[in-house]
């Protein structure tokens, strides 16, 4: 790979990090309050158990990980077509960046104190950082 194309790995392989990171602590979080509250793990056989089952303030985790499935899905797909397209430059590169920074933000504050004007506004800043790339992509290709 050269260096062009190679700019957008480390921003893609960041967010998948952070997924890891996120579906760790959700692990972590849903086994202590399982085992702290006696459940038996068994109960949590669907989405809407866990629900049921699991308080907002033990959640957030959770929720927090099913976010990392939505827009940064386009993230991925905006850079592999970017990638194979050869069209890396540092416009995008930093688009890049700025939208990994938010999401770790985001992830910071949707697994601790939850603070949902801090978490909506860091959401909107990091979605203009995508639509950035996908519009100036959008508009590239035409």
């Amino acid at each position: 790979m050269n260096m062009p194309t190679a700019e957008l790995a480390l921003p893609m392989l960041g967010m998948m990090i952070l997924t890891l990171l996120v579906w760790l602590h959700m692990f972590v979080q849903r086994v202590s309050f399982a085992q702290g509250n006696k459940i038996d793990i068994e109960q949590f056989k669907t989405p809407a158990d866990v629900q049921a089952l699991v308080p907002a303030n033990a959640s957030g985790a959770s929720n927090n990980f099913k976010n990392l499935f939505e827009l940064p899905v386009i993230f991925y797909a905006v850079c592999l077509y970017l990638t194979v397209t050869l069209q890396v430059d540092s416009v995008y590169t930093n688009c890049a960046w700025v939208f990994l920074g938010l999401r770790v933000l985001h992830s910071l504050i949707h697994c601790s104190y939850n603070k949902v004007a801090h978490r909506f506004g860091v959401y909107i800043l990091s979605a203009i950082a995508l639509w950035v790339m996908v519009v100036r992509a959008f508009l590239a290709a035409m």
